[in-house]
């Protein structure tokens, strides 16, 4: 079965048929507003597309011409830290629409295209009664950019429901249909970060299930509010859809509205370190927060270590963790503050936790260089 459930084609594509005309001399383009983070940037051009045809017609098109600058893939700029001038030809993935697949009674497969809303998206798939993606409630940005990361939260990562992602593979110009073997998912990782700037995703499968019953609610408060939610509407058990709306409250709570407050969501993640190590730590802190892991690991809560450390609301101005969430950090001078701004704060803190805990801090969102090629170590302590 194919069906097309919803296809929105309201943005329109700016791409010029010719890739010169897209790169004049005052071609500068400001995407201070096109990252949540809210860093001054400009670059040196943008191409928006709304198709996946729009994307060969350009690769054709620039291959030909033989335009001196390198490409860089944005999409909705929630998880980047952009260098305040980007030498690059920026593509934009905004292709839209979520087309159901195949349906039996137990599950439903759909294919959702690069530029739909993330939280849009769980939430229209929860009111179609098709369930997994709930607890991946308001995490901000497009659904093109979340295998990238693999985004996870309160227990559940993308990789649990995808089934395939298709990508245009930028050195070769060609299209390939990759399963999630072939993504090479893990915390936070994926072939797609692992070789950067090299793969633009055009859209992504995903198997839901239709089962009311089945949740994944033992994360932190959440079993907790969704029960509450569930006996408001007088129902004696959980469905899927409180479990949605109790992420959305506890988020709500702790974490900034980046159109509010500009940030980039978790900053740091979450570290794992030997079972030993931990041990150590737990007798001199008895409350650290730890999750086991497989082969005697511990992921530790980095909220809590930088918490402890006395850096909650602290940092370098104009870059400061959250109030109600340590492990978020905030931009305090929007459009104004630069890359360089994070990495101060981002090398105080992370130095600050080390001589505590011994435990190195990592960055979660991707860093930028001006020539759109991707930094690791930089400014890790």
């Amino acid at each position: 079965m194919t069906s097309t459930l919803r296809l929105d084609s309201n943005v329109q594509p700016t791409m010029a048929n010719d890739v010169s005309d897209r790169l004049s001399p005052n071609q500068m383009v400001n995407l201070s507003h096109e990252n949540t983070m809210a860093l001054a940037c400009v670059a040196d051009s943008v191409v928006t597309l709304t198709d996946e045809a729009q994307l060969d017609a350009f690769m054709t098109n620039y291959t030909e011409t033989g335009v001196d600058l390198p490409l860089f893939v944005l999409s909705g700029g929630s998880n980047v830290l952009l260098p305040t001038q980007l030498k690059a030809i920026v593509l934009q993935p905004k292709m839209r629409g979520i087309t159901m697949t195949a349906q039996t009674d137990d599950h439903v497969d759909i294919e959702v295209m690069a530029g739909e809303n993330w939280h849009e998206l769980v939430v229209y798939t929860v009111n179609q009664g098709w369930y997994g993606l709930e607890n991946l409630a308001l995490i901000p940005g497009l659904t093109g950019a979340a295998p990238v990361q693999n985004i996870g939260a309160y227990g559940v990562q993308l990789e649990d429901c995808l089934q395939y992602v298709r990508a245009y593979h930028l050195p070769t110009r060609t299209w390939h249909h990759l399963t999630k073997a072939d993504c090479e998912f893990g915390y936070r990782d994926s072939i797609f970060k692992q070789a950067p700037n090299t793969w633009l995703i055009s859209c992504v499968g995903f198997r839901l299930h239709t089962d009311a019953n089945k949740i994944l609610a033992s994360y932190g408060d959440v079993q907790t509010v969704a029960q509450r939610y569930a006996e408001q509407q007088g129902r004696t058990q959980a469905v899927p859809a409180d479990v949605m709306q109790a992420i959305i409250d506890i988020r709500q709570q702790k974490l900034p509205d980046p159109k509010q407050l500009p940030n980039c969501g978790s900053f740091f993640q979450n570290p794992i370190i030997p079972q030993a190590q931990f041990t150590t730590l737990q007798a001199t802190y008895p409350t650290i927060v730890g999750y086991p892991m497989p082969n005697e690991r511990i992921k530790v809560a980095a909220g809590w270590l930088i918490e402890q450390a006395g850096l909650k609301g602290g940092g370098i101005a104009p870059i400061v963790t959250h109030q109600q969430q340590a492990l978020v950090l905030t931009n305090h001078t929007p459009y104004q503050a630069t890359q360089d701004d994070v990495a101060t704060a981002q090398s105080y803190i992370a130095n600050t936790v080390y001589k505590k805990f011994a435990i190195q801090l990592s960055r979660e969102p991707v860093w930028v260089n001006a020539d759109s090629s991707i930094g690791y170590d930089e400014h890790v302590a």
